[in-house]
């Protein structure tokens, strides 16, 4: 136990340090070892105390300090999504290469479940916390989720591939805006104007990103927006794809080049425009998102964005560690994409029918 005996001859512990700041003596023992994310006005009066009584722990106490689990808990909004698992597969290589071990817990798209998970990871004595998608994905940070977040920051830091504002969380996000840079250049330069973007919902943060740097390169490549080009209210599957790629087409809409959301929405769009009997690229060219396994599997190959997942990976478990052993670390990370040219894309077609 860490004790001091105060001119008073009365001997104070950690724990008057703790009850006194109105921390857990963790907390103290992680200001004490400069090793871990502790907020600055916790760490500010634990430091005044520590002065105030010369508090200096013993060697059993700094011990006691430095035991940790060595396992990085990872909450995914579903392990079943191939992105998902590729992040996720990477930081396994990734923690395993740096002495670490990493347990996942899967939220199968519910938001309720994170919060449980949550509160099983702190139990389960994780050093790091990193959550993949859920709410983390946000456009407007859910202010409940927020308030657990903080409290779970008060003993364990967290790493985000999204934001959650009100927190210090440590973000480590993908360009979304490079990412439709990347595809929309392409395109135009094959000589697309009539583009359209399909899938996704507005209150996911790279969604509205996307939607929003999708129009400010139509302005900047002096192309008019179309509204009927556009979806706003749609999912991240292939009846999405399928059911909005339809719609376009039924209505008479035929874009010379369609951006889907990612490659599942893609799948939808393909099927789609070949059951109205039109080619891809040869009247229409898709291109899409996340280059996962989908991407190669339907034909044509898709023109997809990469963001080499094991760097992505490294990138997350490298922060994660970090934020435990007290390394320096920027609060927000972007994640550089790719662009996997393939079969899916091609030159405008002279004549629209």
């Amino acid at each position: 136990m860490d004790a001091y005996r105060s001119g008073e001859n009365k001997v104070i512990t950690i724990y008057d340090i703790a009850k006194e700041a109105g921390v857990s003596a963790s907390t103290v023992s992680r200001v004490l070892t400069n090793n871990a994310h502790v907020r600055n006005e916790k760490k500010q009066r634990v430091l005044e105390l520590i002065e105030k009584y010369d508090f200096k722990p013993n060697a059993m106490a700094r011990g006691l300090s430095d035991t940790r689990s060595k396992v990085i808990g990872i909450i995914t909004a579903d392990i079943r999504n191939p992105f998902y698992a590729d992040v996720f597969v990477a930081c396994e290589v990734a923690a395993q290469k740096a002495g670490y071990t990493v347990m996942l817990c899967n939220a199968l798209g519910e938001r309720m479940q994170e919060e449980k998970l949550l509160e099983k990871l702190q139990e389960q004595r994780v050093d790091v916390v990193i959550q993949m998608g859920g709410r983390v994905d946000d456009l407007v940070s859910d202010a409940s989720y927020v308030e657990k977040v903080n409290k779970l920051m008060n003993n364990i830091p967290m790493v985000v591939t999204g934001k959650l504002d009100g927190t210090q969380c440590y973000q480590v996000r993908i360009d979304a805006m490079k990412c439709i840079d990347l595809l929309m250049e392409h395109l135009i330069e094959l000589g697309h104007r009539e583009i359209a973007l399909i899938g996704g919902r507005m209150n996911v943060l790279s969604t509205f990103e996307k939607f929003q740097r999708y129009k400010q390169n139509l302005s900047r490549y002096k192309i008019a927006f179309k509204e009927a080009l556009t979806v706003e209210d749609g999912g991240y599957d292939y009846e999405t794809g399928y059911a909005r790629m339809n719609k376009m087409l039924d209505q008479g809409i035929r874009p010379t080049a369609v951006i889907a959301i990612n490659d599942f929405a893609a799948v939808g769009i393909v099927r789609s425009i070949q059951e109205h009997g039109l080619g891809i690229p040869q009247d229409i060219s898709v291109v899409s998102y996340d280059n996962t396994y989908v991407s190669e599997l339907v034909s044509p190959k898709l023109t997809t964005i990469d963001y080499n997942y094991e760097s992505f990976g490294e990138q997350l478990i490298e922060t994660a560690i970090a934020s435990i052993e007290g390394g320096e670390n920027p609060k927000l990370q972007l994640i550089p994409p790719t662009l996997i040219v393939r079969g899916s894309s091609g030159k405008v077609p002279e004549i629209i029918g």
